[in-house]
C-alpha cells in the first residue's frame, strides 16, 4: 500500500478527497485503480465503501485533482487547473464526464493553501480563477483570507453565512461560473429546443415533455405532474423516489435524453435528471428532486441547481413554466435573475446574469466549506 498526500474536504453539501496533481503520475490512465482503492470501491457487499474514504452515497464518493495552470492558462489570468472525479460505489466507475459545483467551491481555497497559487498584500478576501478540465470551462471562487506565517491563506471559519443541508455557520464562498452555457455539449440547448418530447421505452408510444439544458453541467428537467401522469397516480401525490419502478422510469428518460443531447447514455454521471414541482409557499420559486448516479440527492447537486437557475429564465422550458407559477415571482435586477430553489434539505438561491441581448454571462451561488483532515491516503 502506497501513501499519497491528501486533504479531506467538505465543499457545500459534498465531501471529497483533494489531491495535488504533482503527487500523481502524468499518465492519467493509471489514476482509475488508485481512485477506486482510495474510495473503497467497488463495495458489492453493502455499498458502504467501508474499506476506503467514500461514504456510500454519490455526494461522498468524489475526488478533485488540482494542479498548476499551463502557461497558456496563466496568460488568461487563471490560477489553477482541476479535474473532478465521480467514483462509483458498488461498481468500478471512474467518471470524468462532468463537474461538481459543491466541491468546485473549495478548489480555489485548496490551491491557495497548497501553494499552487499565491496572493500578496493585506486584502481580506481573494478571488481564485480556475480551469475545469471536465467541462473545459472557467470557475471563480471568492473567499476570506488571512496572513499566516508570512503567507496569505484561506480563512474558512468566520461565522458569515449558512447553507441548507449543513449545520452551523462558516465563511462565505462566492462560487461563479462565467459563460457556463454548453459546458459539455457546446450549446445551452443541445437540441435547439426549450422543450423536447422523450420516448419512454417501457411504455411504447408514450412520451414525456422534458427540457434538456447544458449550463455548468447538462441536465434533464421534467415536471412532477407529467411524471405522476405516466405513473398513473394523482398529481398531488408524493412520489416514492426510492422505488425501483420510479428509478427505472427516470433512468430510461435520462438515457434517452442523453442520446438527444449527443452524450454517452451509458455514463451514469451525465446528464443528470431532476423532477421539478410548483412552489407551495412564498419562500421559493421552484422545488426540485434531483438524482445523482441513479440515487435521489439529499440536497441538490450544485451544478444541477445552477443549471436550474439558468433554465428558469429560458422561456418555454419546464423550469420557466414552473418558476413563473411562483407566489413570490422570480426577481430580476440589473440583468441578474434570482431563483430560489427548494430541495429536500432546504433552499438555495441562484443568481444568473444575462447580457442586454439575453445572452448568458454567468451563474453563481454561495457555498461554505471546511478542512476536515490533512495527511496521507493509502491505495
Amino acid at each position: 500500500m502506497n501513501p499519497i498526500p491528501a486533504t479531506f474536504v467538505r465543499g457545500g453539501t459534498s465531501k471529497g478527497i483533494f489531491l495535488n496533481r504533482d503527487h500523481l503520475s502524468e499518465d492519467r490512465s493509471g489514476w482509475g485503480p488508485i481512485f477506486l482503492r482510495i474510495m473503497g470501491s467497488p463495495d458489492t457487499a453493502n455499498g458502504l465503501q467501508i474499506n476506503g474514504m467514500g461514504g456510500g452515497i454519490s455526494s461522498l464518493s468524489k475526488i478533485c485533482v488540482v494542479g498548476s495552470p499551463s502557461e497558456e492558462q496563466k496568460a488568461q489570468g487563471l490560477d489553477a487547473e482541476y479535474t473532478f472525479v465521480q467514483v462509483g460505489i458498488r461498481d468500478t466507475t471512474v467518471d470524468y464526464a462532468g463537474n461538481c459545483g459543491n466541491l468546485s467551491s473549495m478548489v480555489g481555497a485548496f490551491a491557495l493553501e497548497e501553494g499552487i497559487c499565491t496572493r500578496e498584500g493585506n486584502a481580506d478576501e481573494a478571488t481564485i480563477r480556475m480551469f475545469n478540465t471536465n467541462t473545459s470551462s472557467h470557475v471563480h471562487t471568492t473567499f476570506p483570507v488571512a496572513r499566516q506565517n508570512g503567507r496569505v491563506v484561506p480563512k474558512l471559519d468566520l461565522p458569515q453565512t449558512s447553507i441548507a443541508g449543513v449545520p452551523g455557520r462558516a465563511s462565505q464562498i462566492l462560487l461563479k461560473f462565467p459563460s457556463p452555457a454548453g459546458a459539455r455539449t457546446g450549446k445551452l440547448l443541445p437540441t435547439g429546443n426549450a422543450l423536447d418530447l422523450i420516448d419512454i421505452p417501457a411504455r411504447p408510444s408514450t412520451q414525456i415533455p422534458a427540457s434538456l439544458v447544458d449550463a455548468t453541467n447538462p441536465t434533464v428537467f421534467i415536471a412532477h405532474s407529467d411524471l405522476t401522469g405516466i405513473l398513473n397516480v394523482p398529481s398531488q401525490t408524493s412520489v416514492d423516489y426510492s422505488s425501483a419502478r420510479v428509478k427505472d422510469f427516470l433512468e430510461s428518460i435520462r438515457t434517452q435524453a442523453a442520446v438527444k443531447m449527443g452524450l454517452d447514455p451509458s455514463s451514469p454521471a451525465q446528464p443528470k435528471i431532476a423532477v421539478l414541482s410548483s412552489p407551495y409557499s412564498s419562500d421559493h420559486n421552484i422545488s426540485i428532486h434531483a438524482f445523482s448516479m441513479g440515487v435521489l440527492h439529499k440536497a441538490v447537486p450544485m451544478t444541477v441547481g445552477l443549471c436550474l437557475g439558468v433554465a428558469a429564465n429560458i422561456e418555454g422550458s419546464i423550469a420557466w413554466k414552473t418558476a413563473h407559477m411562483s407566489i413570490a415571482g422570480c426577481r430580476s435586477t440589473a440583468g441578474v435573475a434570482v431563483t430560489k430553489v427548494k430541495h429536500p434539505s432546504g433552499i438555495v438561491e441562484i443568481h444568473a446574469e444575462f447580457g442586454p441581448d439575453g445572452s448568458l454571462k454567468s451563474v453563481g451561488t454561495v457555498r461554505t466549506g471546511r478542512w476536515l483532515m490533512k495527511g496521507a491516503v493509502y491505495h
